[in-house]
């Protein structure tokens, strides 16, 4: 009798913990899993007309046109690049600053409000500020640079400086958050090695590689990843500075770019559908691999 009462009760707390999860479940049915699996489908349909949902025939055309663009190939690169120097540089100076700003300093609470700031402001705000910022007479990275005798450079006017400058607002933007991240792994660090570290008379710099940059690195491995994801999708950053264009020629269009570039003015959706998916496959590549390199380095570590 106990144990029919015990399933009873097991069952109703099964059936009330689906009924919470209920709505979570319908969210991510229709606006996640749905438009995945459509995205996926539309991308082996021929001349799909989005309005009529009529398409000619099933094949692999979309996926060749797009492997074949010169437009798609050099997106890729733009944004390969684009990655490469942002979330290593990005995280390198995130590291220096949230061990800053982790310290227990006079005033450190202004220097955190001032960089967490960008996480509330709009990025097509800063993104206008930074085009200011890079203006080739009047900017205030060039007004330093002339300060060197280094002459003036166009940033968003010449392609050769575009995505520098693109990297440079890139870094700047996703600081905050890097931050943040990292100074939350600095606070689980116990206390005690560090005490230890000091009575055997080691000093801040021996204390910062031997001690905190090895405990603080499955939070530096998951920063990397975010990032690095987030990066890929650089989309939003190149309105404000390029006035809306990929590029001061059109020389640097990224993927996200490009397949708002097919779906939006070519009306391609199948083109669209096709780079989105082989977008998806690089990116979940890259981050497989990072997790792979991750758990050696865990392995070494333990050895």
């Amino acid at each position: 009798m106990k144990k029919k009462n015990s399933l009873r009760n097991l069952s109703g707390s099964y059936k009330e913990a689906a009924l919470f999860l209920l709505p979570f479940l319908v969210f991510l049915i229709v606006f996640i899993i749905y438009p995945v699996i459509n995205v996926f489908l539309i991308s082996f349909k021929d001349n799909y007309n989005h309005l009529r949902g009529t398409f000619d025939s099933w094949s692999l055309d979309n996926y060749r046109k797009v492997l074949s663009d010169e437009k798609f190939r050099s997106a890729l690169k733009n944004t390969i690049i684009y990655v490469i120097f942002t979330v290593p540089l990005s995280t390198i100076i995130a590291i220096f600053f949230a061990n800053l700003l982790n310290k227990k300093l006079k005033g450190i609470a202004f220097f955190q409000i001032a960089f967490f700031l960008p996480m509330v402001t709009s990025v097509t705000a800063v993104g206008l500020i930074w085009r200011f910022m890079y203006n080739q007479n009047y900017g205030l990275l060039n007004f330093i640079l002339s300060k060197f005798g280094i002459e003036k450079i166009g940033w968003v006017v010449d392609s050769k400086w575009s995505i520098a400058a693109l990297i440079i607002f890139g870094i700047w933007n996703i600081l905050p958050f890097t931050i943040i991240l990292l100074i939350s792994g600095l606070q689980n660090i116990n206390p005690v090695y560090y005490t230890a570290a000091k009575v055997d008379g080691a000093k801040g710099s021996k204390i910062f590689f031997r001690i905190t940059l090895p405990l603080l690195s499955p939070t530096v491995f998951l920063v990397c990843i975010i990032n690095t994801i987030s990066c890929f999708k650089v989309f939003s950053e190149l309105f404000p500075l390029f006035y809306g264009k990929p590029g001061p020629y059109y020389n640097l269009y990224t993927v996200v770019y490009y397949i708002r570039y097919a779906m939006m003015e070519k009306r391609k959706y199948g083109t669209a559908s096709a780079a989105a998916m082989i977008f998806f496959l690089f990116v979940l590549i890259f981050t497989l691999l990072q997790l792979r390199l991750r758990k050696k380095m865990h392995i070494r570590g333990l050895k």
